[in-house]
């Protein structure tokens, strides 16, 4: 995959991620509205947050790490990559169907391990319920996950990227067809979830047909490949699951503090936006793009593709983080507060973002550097790094809660991700140029920097301004678009005058990559 074609995978990816972080806002500011930062609210967050913790162990995190270069590999070599891809599809349906019935009998347990502090209140009871009908969601989920794979492995983006955009429909219908007839909006939602997995498989299973693999059930297998398959996938369950081990940890400090889960939940919610819409995009398309380079001995066209990588994910992130730290009370209270949800949970909620965006350029770095040890199926060394991340994290999260409450979670959080970008970026240096980001690059960095710090200053004024504007009801959307609009507005002519982004550069990557 040519450069060009790397940064045009990257917007297909990063448009289709920005349409499901706009849906998932709206269905997040929804649920809020309706069930407020309550124990309904707070179990719902516990029962969704466990499908996907093991989602991201067994699928994203070390499945799709370890299959997806040996899959893209053989796809370069002209072996029988689809019989590869079939057996493990056949395998991690296996695995995953054991992991079902147990999670269901071991519930109550799995719930105290993610949220102790719940214990002998309702939430506990909640929690147990609704995980045990939301848990199938992995089953579905992590399957589209492998197929998603495949189909980034080929090339083709667009229907692995559209499938969150499908759940966040269908639990949008659920919340708002549940209201209006009056009925039951959590469980309507918690039962949506498993409905939801269904749909999101199918989706990327036709496109999986359409693009000449079909992944037919057939009795699992532990061949030589797949045997190599797991021995990768083990080690990479922890490296690429980091940022979920953490969460996790902060969950469990923050669920002894009243509401705190529902805060740090909502609180992630926001900055998994930027996160997702250029961290996980660029990641999702390097990782199949370096394996194969690796594979053809193109290491001068994967340091390349890395550090236009790493160029737009900074261009694009560093201002989001900047926007983070400065403004997070208008953009909380404008999309969260409403219905239940009150002005003292947007103050809350805007502390933890505030802090998580400290940490946002850390996490997307994360993402651009993992492939550098994944492309060559070494998930050993991201796995001891994690390991140091997640010490990082338990100490901070458990020392500083008696000292600074449950904002010590969020704290942990971004300290821990900065540790892991770290020792990523000083470990890559022993694979070589290719794992080094060029000259433009680091020239580049600095002229980010001082757009990003230019546009800062622009948006504290226009929150001055626009302050009485964004406390007004029908008023505040549109102060706040104000806000944002101006504030990227700023960046964009700034970046353009220091040299940070070169639109004109922009529009001739689209041209061709169109």
């Amino acid at each position: 995959m040519k450069p060009i074609r790397l940064m045009a995978g990257v917007l297909t990816v990063g448009v289709w991620t920005l349409a499901s972080r706009v849906l998932g806002f709206a269905r997040d500011a929804a649920i809020l509205a309706l069930l407020g930062t309550g124990p309904l609210y707070e179990a719902y967050v516990v029962a969704f947050r466990l499908p996907n913790m093991f989602r991201r162990f067994f699928a994203e995190g070390a499945f799709n790490t370890a299959f997806v270069p040996m899959f893209s590999k053989k796809l370069e070599g002209g072996e029988d990559a689809e019989a590869f891809a079939r057996e493990a599809f056949a395998g991690l349906a296996a695995v995953l169907l054991a992991l079902t019935l147990l999670a269901q009998i071991a519930m109550p347990w799995l719930i105290y391990a993610m949220a102790s502090g719940f214990a002998g209140g309702e939430e506990f009871d909640l929690s147990v319920e609704f995980a045990r009908i939301a848990f199938p969601y992995i089953l579905f989920i992590s399957l589209a996950a492998l197929l998603s794979g495949v189909l980034n492995a080929t090339g083709r983006f667009a229907a692995a990227a559209a499938a969150p955009v499908l759940l966040n429909v269908l639990l949008i219908g659920a919340i708002a067809g549940a209201h209006l007839m009056g009925g039951d909006v959590a469980r309507a939602l918690v039962w949506a979830i498993p409905v939801a997995g269904v749909a999101q498989l199918a989706l990327v299973g036709w496109a999986a047909r359409r693009a000449g693999f079909s992944m037919r059930l057939q009795r699992p297998r532990l061949s030589p490949e797949l045997r190599r398959l797991v021995r990768i996938a083990v080690p990479a369950a922890l490296a690429g699951g980091v940022v979920q081990v953490n969460l996790l940890v902060g969950q469990q400090v923050a669920s002894y503090f009243d509401r705190a889960v529902g805060w740090l939940y909502a609180a992630d919610r926001l900055y998994q936006l930027p996160l997702g819409v250029v961290g996980i995009a660029i990641g999702i398309v390097l990782l199949p793009d370096l394996s194969r380079r690796l594979r053809a001995g193109d290491d001068a066209g994967g340091r390349e593709a890395f550090s236009r990588a790493g160029e737009i994910a900074l261009a694009l992130t560093v201002p989001c983080a900047v926007a983070l730290v400065l403004i997070p009370l208008p953009l909380v209270s404008v999309l969260f507060e409403r219905g239940q949800a009150t002005a003292d949970d947007s103050a809350a909620i805007a502390v933890a973002v505030a802090i998580y965006g400290l940490g946002l350029p850390a996490f997307v770095l994360q993402k651009i550097l993992q492939p550098l040890f994944f492309a060559r199926e070494d998930t050993r060394t991201p796995f001891r790094y994690a390991v140091w991340a997640m010490i990082v994290n338990a100490v901070l999260a458990v020392g500083l809660a008696p000292l600074v409450g449950w904002i010590a979670a969020a704290i942990a959080t971004t300290a821990a991700g900065w540790a892991l970008a770290a020792m990523l970026a000083v470990g890559g240096r022993r694979l070589g140029p290719v794992a080094r980001f060029d000259d433009r690059f680091r020239g580049r960095v600095w002229r980010i920097l001082a757009a990003s710090a230019v546009m800062g200053a622009a948006l504290v004024g226009l929150e001055l301004l626009l302050g009485p504007a964004l406390a007004m009801g029908g008023w505040r959307w549109l102060a706040l678009l104000a806000l944002v609009g101006g504030g990227a507005a700023v960046y964009l002519a700034a970046a353009q005058v220091l040299g940070a982004l070169r639109l004109a550069e922009l529009r001739a990557t689209l041209r061709r990559g169109g």
